[in-house]
């Protein structure tokens, strides 16, 4: 199931340092970014192998996650603060604010056979 967790940040008052070392429960094979998303949805899949991590990083974003067995909705709006997404996590990201970058660190790089696409069902159809 995904989960929440604060990543470690240093605050002075020349500004904030956020680090990510070893608190990732795989190694990174890929990095992504979303930004400049207008009202559409993105994600929408589940992973037959790829975990991930995801951070808003700059504005804000809400990411619901289906697990087949408990549905969730996270809300990002910290750069401390890190989704974790689990293989089985079928998960959709909406509500960007304007200013928004979502990065995304994937265990495994980008392979179109790793994506589900169907939904566990369709419930999350009366969230949006």
């Amino acid at each position: 199931m995904a989960k929440l967790i604060s990543l470690k940040t240093f605050t002075d008052k020349r500004g904030n340092l956020t680090v990510i070392d070893r608190i990732l429960p795989f190694r990174i094979e890929r990095v992504f970014y979303i930004y400049g998303v207008d009202d559409s949805r993105r994600g929408g899949h589940r992973h037959h192998i790829t975990k991930q991590a995801a951070i808003c990083i700059k504005g804000n974003c809400s990411i619901y996650n289906d697990n087949g067995i408990t549905e969730e909705t996270f809300e990002l709006s910290s750069p401390d603060k890190c989704l974790l997404l689990e293989p089985e996590d079928w998960h959709v990201m909406f509500n960007f604010s304007p200013d928004a970058i979502l990065m995304v660190f994937a265990s495994e790089p980008f392979d179109a056979a790793d994506y589900i696409y169907e939904p566990y069902s369709d419930s999350y159809l009366s969230k949006f």
